[in-house]
């Protein structure tokens, strides 16, 4: 006996006429993450701005190679996932290598934590140049009676990894985008400088300073707002912004709702609420229960 064949549903025809309004604060989102791709991505240019040594370990030598073998598959006309296939890493993997269009492209900063010593490094300092011999055991008790709390094991480490010796910059491509990314009114005199000097490294990041602020402009809805995308897009896609060229796609692929958030006063943002609060009640419910309860609460909620 033959199941019966499903009926074809009818087309979906409650408000025809509604304008789908894309996300603000999604496209800014979008544009945070690109920034920071970016950031990243330039770090052999910035960081000789804070004189600051790159990442010099074992992936320093490797990750080039692996660019290498990534741009000569993409040279021969072979796909991004026929590429992670061939060399076995991640797909997005194989995406960023395709995007660094330099091997320097792929050196990052290394990562700098305080430690325990950074309270103490000018007393620490003191000490150990006026006895380089002094026992660390002795350096502990001393900072311990100023207030430290950490152990000894820690203080090893930050010794011999050299934050007691010298200032290392805590400079990192995501503070960096956060600075690029916060409203020049809201920062500090410093930290404009610091900005300053830090995008003047290299022409791209001079010009991704200016696409942040000229797209900042463009999320207070305005009727010219269209045209200025469309300009604005133009901008980015005449420099070397890889990450910023994918989030323009992104733009591209959804452009008439992009177009509604920038220029009509409507916001997506009670939509995203609703979504929101929806997936928490759900996520209380941990599946257990059905769809009928979870209308129940919606509704009465």
């Amino acid at each position: 006996m033959t199941a019966p064949r499903p009926v074809p549903r009818p087309p979906v025809r409650a408000l025809p006429d509604a304008v789908q309004v894309a996300d603000r604060w999604h496209l800014w989102h979008h544009l945070c993450e690109a920034a920071l791709s970016e950031a990243k991505a330039h770090s052999s240019c910035w960081a000789t701005v804070l004189d600051t040594p790159l990442y010099d370990g074992p992936r320093a030598q490797t990750t080039p190679e692996r660019r290498h073998q990534v741009h000569g598959l993409l040279d021969q006309g072979v796909g991004l996932l026929e590429c992670a296939r061939r060399l076995q890493p991640a797909l997005n993997t194989v995406k960023r290598y395709a995007r660094a269009d330099r091997p320097e492209r792929m050196l990052r900063v290394p990562q700098y934590p305080a430690g325990l010593a950074a309270p103490y490094r000018e007393h620490l300092r003191k000490r150990r140049t006026e006895d380089p011999a002094v026992p660390v055991s002795h350096l502990f008790e001393e900072i311990k009676a100023l207030g430290s709390t950490g152990c000894l094991n820690l203080l090893h480490k930050d010794i011999n990894q050299g934050r007691a010796d010298a200032d290392r910059s805590h400079i990192s491509a995501r503070r960096l985008a956060r600075m690029l990314l916060t409203r020049p009114g809201n920062l500090k005199a410093e930290h404009r400088d610091l900005l300053a000097r830090l995008t003047a490294a290299c022409p791209e990041l001079t010009h991704l300073a200016a696409c942040i602020g000229d797209f900042a402009q463009l999320l207070k809805p305005a009727p010219g707002n269209a045209d200025t995308l469309e300009l604005w897009i133009a901008q980015v896609r005449a420099v070397g912004l890889p990450h910023l060229h994918a989030f323009t796609r992104g733009l591209d692929r959804d452009r008439d709702a992009v177009i509604a958030a920038l220029t009509l006063p409507y916001s997506n943002g009670p939509t995203e609420g609703v979504n929101t609060k929806t997936k928490r009640i759900a996520r209380q419910m941990y599946g257990r229960a059905r769809f009928t309860l979870l209308r129940h609460r919606i509704l009465l909620g």
